[in-house]
């Protein structure tokens, strides 16, 4: 088993080179087809980056296995599966909105995420800012070690939250915000769960709660969250899915918990 600071020497070049890719080539970019609905897009890029990704994994790590969002799954024989969205925060790509990334983790075990161990991760965001964290190694922007181990307390803490495509979910969603912002500084929703991730690491904001989110949505960001002092889990605790993830400093994580149960998260 490679050492979780070799596969982050991979994870970040394949995030840097994929970023370069989405960057340059954001004027350009144009929808090439919906998926759970029609607000929810995949663009030309989005598919150009994972190729660009699944290419030089079949180069550099040939015997891995591939999770990504646009294409298809590979079973590999190494241990390590690679979790990729190629942009996270894609509607924001599409407007012109920085506040999307290149996603990349390397996870060893079972690729379900009750299952797995991250042991690496890379997010580069569209402002160029290099998100990273080995595991065990601790969680770093652009090479400057992050710390988010305090916090205000949950009346005190400005909250990241996010929305799923699908209408009758996302006002479901927007119930729940209405009950916890009240019981909070104030609410941030900004379009991409990998990067909530790595600002609540910087402490940029003190706690973000999502529904519904993917593997390749959270796998990196939930690393280098959790490497800053940050914890991450679901509802109940456990090891964070797709049904809900919260991550606070310690201190807050069970006070915002009970207050998403009691706005009726445990119910969607």
């Amino acid at each position: 088993m490679p050492a979780p600071s070799e596969l982050l020497d991979v994870a970040t070049a394949l995030a840097s080179e994929a970023g370069r890719l989405i960057i340059d080539g954001r004027r350009a970019a144009r929808v090439a087809h919906t998926k759970t609905s029609a607000v929810d897009v995949v663009t030309q890029m989005d598919l150009a980056a994972e190729r660009l990704v699944r290419d030089r994994l079949a180069q550099l790590r040939p015997d891995d296995g591939i999770l990504g969002e646009e294409g298809d799954d590979v079973v590999g024989t190494s241990g390590i599966t690679w979790v990729v969205d190629p942009i996270d925060g894609t509607v924001n790509y599409l407007y012109g909105i920085p506040h999307f990334s290149v996603s990349v983790a390397a996870v060893s075990g079972p690729p379900e995420p009750a299952r797995w161990t991250i042991e690496a991760g890379a997010v580069l965001d569209g402002s160029g800012v290099l998100w990273t964290a080995a595991r065990g190694e601790g969680a770093r922007r652009d090479g400057e070690l992050l710390r988010h181990e305090d916090g205000p307390g949950l009346e005190g803490s400005l909250v990241a939250t996010g929305f799923q495509y699908t209408a009758e979910r996302r006002a479901r969603q927007g119930r729940i915000v209405a009950t916890i912002l009240p019981q909070v500084r104030d609410i941030r929703r900004l379009g991409a769960a990998s990067i909530d991730l790595c600002h609540v690491a910087a402490g940029l904001v003190d706690a973000y709660y999502e529904h519904g989110l993917h593997p390749w949505d959270f796998a990196a960001g939930a690393l280098i969250a959790t490497e800053a002092g940050v914890r991450v889990g679901a509802l109940d605790g456990g090891a964070p899915d797709g049904r809900l993830l919260i991550a606070a400093v310690p201190a807050t994580w069970d006070a915002l918990r009970d207050a998403l149960v009691e706005a009726g998260a445990g119910e969607i």
